[in-house]
């Protein structure tokens, strides 16, 4: 048993309010009072289109190694968008940020919002 307890308090109160500004700092780009961008990401989100879901990759490829899947109609997290294999007429990808990094082809991810930046 610990004779200092309020040492591990403090360390957890630490901790969260580490945790809270992380969560912050990483929902949208910072603005200033004058209205200025700081130049943090921005997160886009992008809804599945692929009907029988959407293969992600390592690369931009479509010989590239699949990483996992997701389903019809799932609302992803995209980072930034690059040009890589034509998938049906479109030479566009996204990397998504939902778990593990990964490319989708832009022609099966239908915008919310914006388009994403460029990486």
């Amino acid at each position: 048993m610990s004779l200092r307890p309020t040492a591990t308090i403090a360390r957890l109160g630490i901790l969260a309010a580490g945790g809270a500004l992380a969560a912050l700092t990483i929902t949208g780009p910072a603005v200033a009072a004058d209205g200025a961008n700081n130049d943090h990401p921005r997160i886009y989100k992008g809804r599945i289109t692929a009907k029988s879901g959407l293969l992600l990759r390592t690369a931009p490829t479509r010989g590239s190694q699949v990483i996992r899947s997701e389903p019809y109609g799932k609302v992803v997290s995209i980072f930034c968008k690059t040009t890589g294999d034509h998938v049906s007429g479109n030479n566009r990808w996204y990397l998504l940020t939902d778990g593990t990094w990964a490319w989708g082809a832009a022609h099966y991810i239908a915008n919310i919002g914006p388009a994403p930046r460029w990486c």
